[in-house]
């Protein structure tokens, strides 16, 4: 976008604190301590890393960590679980695939591991909710080094509570003690919110939808190789030795963000952390559609697509967090019963679709606008869905699988649209709101399909799939819209001009 676009949306205030906060940035780069690459004022960290990378192998780590342990504690769960009920049915493959009425026993330890990680995401969501959205908006002012490191060694205190579980056989509550710790330090989503809102500081506009697919390429590379190492690892030497490696690689991103990483933004040393200040700038991102200081139609356009776009977000979001939870489920129970190998098979194929996703969009943007990329995104997700909802084989299962090779194309274009609808003095605020959506997401698909699976096990055991398959068409449908709108608004503009 050149100068004059830029000044033709934004208001003269807010250009005018964009070149005094240039002006301090240029002042404050003076300082041997750090160095101005344009007009952001980098703070370098104690060692440079010889590759031009930032976050992404803070975020390669955390979601690395994060894969590993994700299955594993519920397959965990399932076995204290079963210990308890007296069910043996998926040690040493006793597990049969029958036509016949679903064993009791099964059933009943479907519904309490699908209980307990609902109870486990819900701590942590009402911890974290407050946390994520403190800790990102007041990045734009503190910086955002602080809210990678703290985050990593939160996940790491959680998987040593884990560990300690394992180790003492304490009861499986005490889980959900490790996700309130991380909870109060941000947890993931906080270290999601620093790595995009770092990626948008460093990044302009034409390449930013790239950028941002980079680094959920990062993610599902990570889940990839976390998801073979992790199923085949644990079939080998059970749970505690992955949980350990699971706290080394949290404590390495940690080390990583504090050695390597330079700072994106210029530390206001006055910037306070426990302010009701950082909840009023999210609060104002969203609340500003009827400013009055905001005239014209396209501002308020814009606020309105915001608005859209977020929702359109959460919705997305929220299907991949819960047919992800019900994954494990789904595959340890008949008619399918897989052991961790398959399981780790299985967690890699949808990981892969990360990295697919990534190559389709690249390819894709060559001849198609970000919106319909994400739709066929999302028609790739919608088919994948429904065929797994019908799978009762190995074979099914994984088709189901492939066809959602490019599912995760619509949520780096939906980041990337969210980002260039604010100002660059908003991007902190930004994606602060929208990791307490990604939290809000987690808590709702918790709350939705580990609630909808055991309560529709008697109708039809992929039910929540097909749920979320239908539950797709929403965002489809608005993204399509909004961009009709907009290509109509552009050649109406084009005509008066010409």
């Amino acid at each position: 976008m050149e100068d004059s676009d830029t000044r033709a949306i934004l208001p003269e205030d807010t250009l005018s604190s964009v070149d005094d906060e240039i002006r301090i940035n240029d002042t404050f780069c003076n300082n041997e301590e750090v160095e101005n690459k344009g007009h952001v004022c980098y703070r370098r960290p104690p060692f440079a890393c010889p590759l031009s990378v930032s976050v992404e192998p803070v975020l390669f780590l955390s979601m690395f960590s994060l894969s590993l342990q994700w299955p594993l504690s519920t397959q965990y769960l399932w076995d204290r679980i079963s210990e308890d009920v007296g069910y043996n049915g998926t040690k040493g493959g006793g597990c049969a695939n029958t036509s016949g009425p679903p064993d009791p026993l099964q059933k009943e330890v479907e519904t309490l591991t699908a209980h307990w990680n609902l109870y486990i995401n819900l701590g942590g969501f009402a911890v974290g909710l407050f946390v994520v959205t403190l800790l990102g908006s007041w990045s734009d002012q503190g910086g955002r080094r602080p809210v990678l490191i703290l985050p990593s060694l939160g996940l790491a205190l959680q998987a040593g509570v884990y560990l300690l579980v394992m180790y003492l056989k304490l009861p499986v509550a005490w889980f959900l003690l490790g996700r309130l710790l991380s909870g109060l330090s941000g947890d993931f989503n906080t270290i999601l919110a620093g790595c995009f809102a770092y990626v948008a500081d460093t990044s302009d506009r034409g390449s930013r939808t790239f950028r941002v697919a980079v680094l959920e390429a990062c993610l599902g590379l990570a889940g990839m190789l976390a998801s073979i190492i992790g199923g085949q690892w644990r079939r080998a030497q059970g749970y505690i030795n992955p949980f350990w490696l699971v706290l080394a690689t949290n404590l390495a991103a940690a080390l990583y963000a504090y050695l390597f990483v330079p700072e994106s933004v210029t530390p206001d040393p006055s910037a306070k952390l426990f302010t009701t200040r950082h909840h009023r700038a999210v609060y104002h991102l969203y609340s500003a559609l009827g400013d009055p200081t905001e005239a014209g139609s396209y501002t308020k356009w814009r606020r309105y697509k915001l608005w859209l776009y977020i929702f359109c977000f959460f919705l997305v979001v929220t299907v991949h967090f819960g047919s992800r939870e019900l994954f494990v489920l789904y595959e340890l129970s008949s008619p399918l019963c897989w052991g961790p190998g398959l399981i780790g098979w299985g967690s890699a194929a949808q990981n892969l679709a990360y990295l697919s996703s990534l190559l389709g969009l690249r390819t894709l943007q060559r001849c198609l606008e970000d919106s319909w990329v994400s739709l066929v995104g999302l028609a790739s997700n919608m088919t994948g869905l429904v065929v797994i909802s019908l799978a009762n084989t190995t074979e099914l299962m994984f088709t189901g699988y492939g066809l959602c090779f490019l599912y995760m194309a619509a949520t780096p274009v939906l980041r990337a649209k969210l980002s260039k609808l604010v100002g660059p003095e908003e991007q902190g605020a930004l994606f602060a709101s929208v990791a307490c959506v990604e939290g809000l997401c987690s808590l709702v698909a918790s709350s939705l399909f580990n609630s909808l699976y055991p309560a529709t096990l008697h109708i039809m055991k992929g039910f929540p799939f097909l749920f979320g398959a239908l539950l797709l068409l929403i965002p489809t449908g608005i993204i399509g819209i909004v961009e009709c709108r907009d290509q109509r608004t552009d050649r109406r503009e084009d005509s008066a001009t010409s």
